[in-house]
């Protein structure tokens, strides 16, 4: 007897509803690209699980009145995964590959070498930067201690879990979103240009709370991290630098405690 025969259908994953960009105008693809790029820009996804959370008993704020660090992990974690699949599903919804999105045609250990060397270069960078920033301005320097830092402070296990808040929300999120937002810009909103600008300068804006001289360095950084995405068209150099300098500044502030 001949064996049965398996349709490979059966091991395909449903087909994701895609959005028909050949029968939309240019103005309708604008405005399909700037909601993708508000949904995708983590203010409403961080807004509703927070909210979530707060419903479900947590609390933003320690009883000091700082901020909660097991707040912060599940936010960052649970934002994490909602976004990515966000992401790929909007990709895919485009006819689009997130694996070409995220990590193009170069080899995957030359980018990951790539990041890993970048990190000394970022480290100095900003510190070259800020204490510039510091000189020439020095009302910017606003907030004398970064209530993000503080975080990571407090023993071992708040070390870590920071660390982990530091990757998977710097490193991976946020270097994803850089990559799926530019890619929008580029397409639909104004070209590649318009999208280092606005998404750097969003992204130093972010770290408001740190201070005004910290939103002026993490906008460099921005702008340093979109422009490795655009010429490697790979976002796993951006990750690991990223994930490497976030790692570090934690390390630092864990065993000097500043």
């Amino acid at each position: 007897m001949s064996e049965p025969v398996l349709d490979p259908e059966l091991f395909q994953a449903p087909p994701v509803a895609r959005v028909p960009s050949a029968t939309l105008g240019p103005v309708q693809r604008r405005l399909v690209a700037f909601g993708e790029v508000l949904l995708c820009s983590s203010v409403p996804t961080q807004l509703l699980l927070q909210d979530l959370l707060v419903l479900a008993g947590w609390s933003a704020r320690t009883a000091s009145g700082d901020l909660s660090l097991p707040f912060v992990f599940a936010v960052t974690l649970a934002d994490t995964f909602l976004l990515i699949a966000l992401m790929v599903l909007l990709t895919q919804a485009h006819g689009e590959s997130p694996a070409e999105l995220w990590l193009g045609r170069r080899p995957p250990w030359r980018e990951a070498l790539l990041g890993l060397t970048l990190v000394p270069l970022l480290f100095v960078m900003v510190v070259v930067l800020l204490n510039a920033v510091r000189m020439i301005a020095p009302s910017l320097h606003n907030v004398p201690t970064n209530p993000l830092e503080a975080l990571a402070t407090g023993g071992a296990l708040n070390a870590a879990l920071f660390g982990v808040v530091a990757v998977v929300g710097g490193g991976l999120r946020e270097e994803m979103q850089r990559a799926f937002l530019l890619r929008r810009f580029e397409q639909h909103l104004g070209g590649a240009a318009v999208g280092v600008v606005v998404l750097s300068a969003a992204f130093g804006l972010g770290h408001w709370t740190q201070g005004q001289d910290a939103v002026v360095t993490t906008a460099a950084l921005g702008v340093f991290w979109s422009l490795i995405y655009l010429r490697r068209r790979s976002s796993l150099a951006p990750i690991i630098s990223h994930a490497g300098f976030n790692s570090l500044g934690v390390l630092r502030i864990a065993v000097t405690g500043v």
